[in-house]
């Protein structure tokens, strides 16, 4: 919390990359066969790169940053390919990791670099860990009817509204506390909009896991599964929250 409140834009981007690298390597360590580590290596190094280039990049600079990166990407998987049948569906996953995890996760840098990012970055975490929290107690405590069970067995449709209300306070919350520029209407439209779409993104990544066949994205926070696992419902919203505070409140 202290690092959001204090670090200067280069240096937030650079512990954004650092959150990117065990992120992607979980990701590719899920998609890709141990035959390609090379291209998991590339992946991960190619994929935190872009992180700084679209934050804080000047265009047409990020952009560029996309186009090599697919180019380089492109040439290995075409002078490395071994099985014809499957190199696309290969190189598909390499930048499906891109676009899910670079790209989204860039706007958290970019929403802390707007005037009053601070606010808005401590906003999305409260409207996310609320959302989280009643989610869990209410899906406990009055959870019936399955959300989703082809995904997310144990999740339901009372813990995803109880999650909803949570979202929703989170973001009366912030408006109230330290973005006083919110009206009581910001307020409700952020709470419900990120808060639902958080909790496409929370079953987006299990999606991907039970495609891989596999239960945690990894195990770098014991008890709570890997990176990817903390980032999932942050990474679809931050880019929302990015856009509503540039187009509402100019940046």
């Amino acid at each position: 919390m202290l690092f959001i409140y204090y670090a200067g834009p280069v240096w937030f981007a650079i512990l954004v990359t650092a959150i990117a690298v065990p992120a992607l390597q979980e990701l590719f360590a899920m998609s890709l066969p141990a035959a390609r580590s090379l291209e998991r290596n590339l992946g991960v190094a190619c994929g935190a790169a872009l992180v700084p280039l679209i934050s804080l990049a000047p265009h047409p600079w990020g952009l560029g940053g996309i186009a090599l990166v697919f180019i380089l990407l492109a040439i290995v998987f075409l002078l490395r390919f071994r099985d014809l049948a499957s190199v696309i569906g290969q190189f598909s996953l390499v930048l499906l990791g891109f676009l899910y995890i670079p790209l989204l996760l860039a706007h958290l840098a970019m929403l802390r670099g707007l005037p009053d990012g601070r606010g808005w970055v401590y906003l999305v975490m409260l409207v996310v860990m609320a959302g989280d929290s009643c989610a869990y107690f209410s899906g406990i405590n009055l959870g019936r009817h399955p959300l989703y069970p082809a995904i997310s067995p144990k999740k339901s449709i009372e813990g995803a509204v109880g999650g909803l209300l949570g979202s929703l306070a989170g973001a009366l919350l912030a408006g109230a506390w330290f973005l006083p520029m919110l009206t009581v209407s910001d307020g409700i439209l952020l709470g419900l909009l990120l808060g639902g779409v958080g909790q496409f993104g929370d079953l987006f990544e299990s999606m991907l896991k039970r495609s891989c066949g596999v239960k945690d994205s990894g195990t770098l926070i014991p008890g709570h599964g890997g990176m990817l696992d903390r980032l999932d419902s942050l990474l679809f919203v931050f880019p929302l929250a990015y856009y509503y505070a540039l187009l509402r409140f100019g940046g």
